[in-house]
């Protein structure tokens, strides 16, 4: 099979990448195509002579060193997107990667930037055999038993080496993480669609990142067909221009942008604080910090190990954003967490629970005009909710709605527009065997609570998805606190299409030839 990557992953018009490959046979073909509502290819390149070159040891975090087969001048014509890169060998199989087109240099045809979470397909990324969660290789050839595979996870990556398939360019029919029916009576539960998880060979890795048929992409043809446009970036670009920001009305946030480098959230934490608007259209937002180094090379990230992995200054490690050791919890600009939440409808984590946000908050301006009552469920029957989730704790006022607890950055404001039960793990010894891998549940008391006791470990997994909105400086942020709500969108359900025209209208979101 070939293999291939760029030497960056975001460009403007006017300026080049590299492609870097690897192919048995040549020659090759090239076609990069800008993948929106529609498909449309604007570069096709025939007669690539490419190189068969090896995997280098530890590509997984040194890269792969491969040479360059060609460069690739970014039309000027190329609107901003994602772009995917097909490279097709003699025996027509094909490799892909992406690059991200920015909007030229001072200029812009959006009033809102897609910041694609291009953070998290680095976490996941296992090509060369690990990444920040496993020795996926090992745990996939059955050699590695999960627990000692996870143990060998590696906190410094490379960015130079290609994506797995099923990540950067799976079929046209991926699972979604949840399950999309309730646990029938002593059904042994189940995550995802195992069937469809074994015909493809997928790793537990695959399905949680990737632009193509998953979140970002659902989110970006929905958002086209509808008259909405954006400009778009990638993670990176939020730290390496610390005004990148400047001049848009709003920057949104789709799936699952689950890692935040510190310049990342300090730009968009300074945008909103001066009037701009945040839509967090994901879940397990901003839950992980990570670094860069290197110009954008290598991307650090711990995770767990982050204090005793690193010889850096605390500031500076990486770690859970919520630990003390920062004093920057991720609720104080998302405000939700993951803590506060976690999954649902998958394996025992909720495994019969009501896929959608019960409403309480029916007078709040998302609502508005959507016929969204109180006590509806909002999202139920796609479900809306599943996979990973944030919330907050909450108690109940005399008017009978929740009320937000201010508690790890939950601000005081947040206004709560509805909830449902998640879990933050499944619980041992309760007859079923685990299926979701297990999360350091002492570290979480602890950033909780100050006590890694069993009892507080007990009260971690018990939490609540949260949709909610509250305004922070002279901005706004709307949180949807679920990974899910694109898929809401591409099932054209309208009452989360109700929602989100609204927080698009009130957050500035363009829409030509549509009314305001």
């Amino acid at each position: 099979m070939p293999a291939c990557y760029t030497d960056r992953l975001s460009v403007r018009p006017g300026e080049t990448f590299t492609l870097h490959a690897s192919a048995a046979r040549s020659p090759c073909r090239l076609s990069v195509a800008r993948v929106g509502a529609a498909r449309a290819e604007v570069l096709r390149l025939e007669g690539i002579e490419v190189g068969d070159h090896p995997v280098p040891p530890h590509a997984d975090r040194d890269g792969c060193g491969w040479p360059a087969a060609l460069e690739v001048e970014v039309g000027r014509d190329w609107a901003s997107g994602y772009y995917d890169i097909v490279l097709t060998d003699a025996d027509g199989e094909d490799a892909h990667h992406f690059v991200c087109v920015k909007p030229p240099v001072g200029e812009r045809r959006a009033t809102a930037l897609l910041v694609l979470a291009t953070n998290t397909y680095q976490s996941y990324n296992y090509w060369g055999g690990a990444n920040a969660y496993a020795n996926v290789a090992g745990l996939m050839s059955g050699e590695v038993p999960f627990a000692q595979a996870m143990d060998q996870a590696i906190g410094v990556l490379s960015t130079q080496r290609p994506f797995p398939p099923l990540i950067v360019a799976p079929p046209a029919d991926p699972p979604r993480l949840v399950n999309l029916r309730k646990r029938g009576f002593r059904e042994k539960p189940w995550a995802s669609d195992p069937a469809w998880m074994a015909a493809h060979r997928a790793s537990p890795y695959d399905g949680s990142a990737g632009f193509l048929h998953k979140w970002e992409h659902v989110f970006v043809a929905w958002a086209e067909a509808e008259g909405y446009t954006l400009d778009y970036a990638t993670d990176y670009d939020l730290e390496a221009e610390p005004d990148l920001l400047s001049g848009y009305a709003a920057v949104l946030f789709v799936g699952h942008s689950e890692y935040w480098s510190a310049g990342q959230r300090e730009q968009v934490e300074r945008f909103v604080d001066a009037g701009g608007y945040a839509a967090i259209f994901s879940g397990n937002t901003c839950f992980w910090k990570v670094r860069w180094e290197d110009g954008g090379k290598t991307y650090v990230c711990h995770k767990w190990k982050g204090f005793e992995a690193e010889d850096a200054p605390p500031a500076e490690a990486t770690h859970l954003w919520s630990h003390p050791a920062f004093g920057k919890p991720e609720a104080e600009i998302t405000g939700l967490s993951f803590v506060f939440a976690g999954y649902h409808r998958l394996g025992m984590c909720v495994s019969r629970g009501q896929g959608g946000f019960t409403v309480y908050d029916d007078r709040h301006w998302a609502l508005e005009g959507t016929d969204l009552f109180y006590g509806d469920l909002l999202g139920a029957d796609l479900p809306l909710i599943g996979y990973e989730s944030d919330g907050c704790r909450f108690e109940f006022g005399d008017d009978g709605l929740p009320r937000a607890i201010p508690a790890l950055g939950v601000p005081a404001n947040l206004e709560i527009i509805g909830v449902a039960p998640c879990a933050f793990g499944e619980e041992a010894g309760r007859g079923y065997n685990p299926i979701i891998p297990p999360e350091k549940l002492d570290v979480i008391a602890d950033v909780m609570f100050g006590d890694t006791s069993a009892k507080a470990q007990q009260k971690v997994l018990r939490g609540h998805a949260v949709l909610a909105s509250f305004r922070r400086g002279k901005g706004e942020v709307f949180n949807s606190g679920t990974t899910e709500w694109a898929h809401g969108l591409g099932a054209r359900d309208p009452f989360v299409e109700g929602v989100t025209h609204n927080v698009l209208r009130r957050f500035g979101v363009s829409r030509p030839g549509r009314p305001a």
